[in-house]
């Protein structure tokens, strides 16, 4: 009877707008990101968490279950990702005087991505996801047709926790959403640079430290 007590009903509908750069620096007291850059478009994206959980005996009766959260395995349907992108998220060699990108060994790199998702009611949610790597993707040709076949490509982003503790929470974190429909965020600049617990800002937060600068 759910519905009838004013529970609301919703489906995840809607992705777009993903991005990612790479982590420079993370580390207890410091984090510290590349450029942020477009990679693809979007048709799905899906998310699973590794978790567990143990349940211990004493006294013969079992009192306590200890949890555990692994890795994230976000997988990304996208359109054919460039070959400079490529590059960019594999660690693999790019040459910008030629267009070629040179397969083959590759720098281990961690990157944030950010994406916004949407649900059937057209409310919003912008994530960035902190620290992960991306495995090399694969990509499948096929023959032209007299029809509209064609393929895109699949990523695949191992997220983690971050090494750093942030200030807001004194915890590591993997990643943080902020809905928009509640209009406590100025969202504008969300995708310029990667957002954190600790640099997303409450709007009334942002009004009074203007208002103190103004007056000082």
């Amino acid at each position: 009877m759910a519905g009838e007590q004013g529970q609301k009903i919703y489906e995840y509908r809607g992705i777009r707008g993903l991005v990612a750069a790479e982590l420079i620096t993370d580390t207890s007291t410091e984090i510290e990101y590349g450029e942020v850059q477009e990679l693809a478009g979007t048709s799905q994206l899906q998310k699973e968490v590794a978790t567990s959980s143990a349940t211990k005996y004493y006294d013969n009766i079992p009192a306590i279950v200890i949890d555990s959260d692994g890795a994230d395995t976000v997988t990304i349907d996208v359109s054919a990702v460039p070959l400079e992108k490529i590059a960019f998220i594999t660690g693999q060699n790019y040459d910008p005087d030629t267009g070629m990108l040179i397969e083959g060994e590759r720098k281990s790199k961690y990157y944030a991505i950010g994406y916004i998702t949407e649900d059937t009611d057209g409310n919003e949610v912008y994530v960035w996801r902190l620290k992960g790597k991306f495995a090399v993707p694969g990509s499948t040709h096929i023959t032209k047709n007299d029809g509209t076949d064609s393929n895109g490509q699949q990523l695949v982003y191992t997220g983690i926790n971050t090494t750093h503790k942030f200030a807001k929470t004194s915890k590591t974190a993997k990643a943080i959403n902020v809905e928009k429909v509640k209009d406590k965020v100025d969202l504008s600049t969300f995708f310029d640079t990667v957002q954190t617990p600790d640099t997303v800002k409450a709007k009334t937060a942002m009004a009074k430290t203007t208002t103190t600068k103004t007056e000082g």
